[in-house]
């Protein structure tokens, strides 16, 4: 299974300049542990307390984790993940 994740802007500094990563992780929780073992220190700019913090969105094939079952939500074969950390201004 492959599952690839589009890392913003904001946090290629973490991953070597890498803008899309492939792995094979079940779910959403997997995908940032798996991103933490690849890249150390990418887990704490994404989660608070276990959860996800409240500035970041992560959607996987379009739909916000948040309206499925947050960290425990599945990912199949081909998935796209999108990591997006909200953006003030305008």
């Amino acid at each position: 299974m492959s599952v690839q994740v589009r890392i913003p802007s904001q946090l290629r500094q973490v991953t070597q300049g890498e803008s899309l990563i492939e792995m094979d992780p079940a779910t959403v929780g997997g995908i940032i542990m798996e991103l933490e073992n690849r890249n150390p220190g990418i887990a704490e700019r994404l989660l608070e307390d276990g959860e996800l913090r409240r500035f970041i969105n992560i959607y996987v094939d379009g739909d916000d984790i948040r309206f499925a079952d947050g960290l425990a939500t599945e990912v199949s074969d081909g998935s796209e993940v999108s990591i997006v950390p909200a953006v003030a201004g305008g």
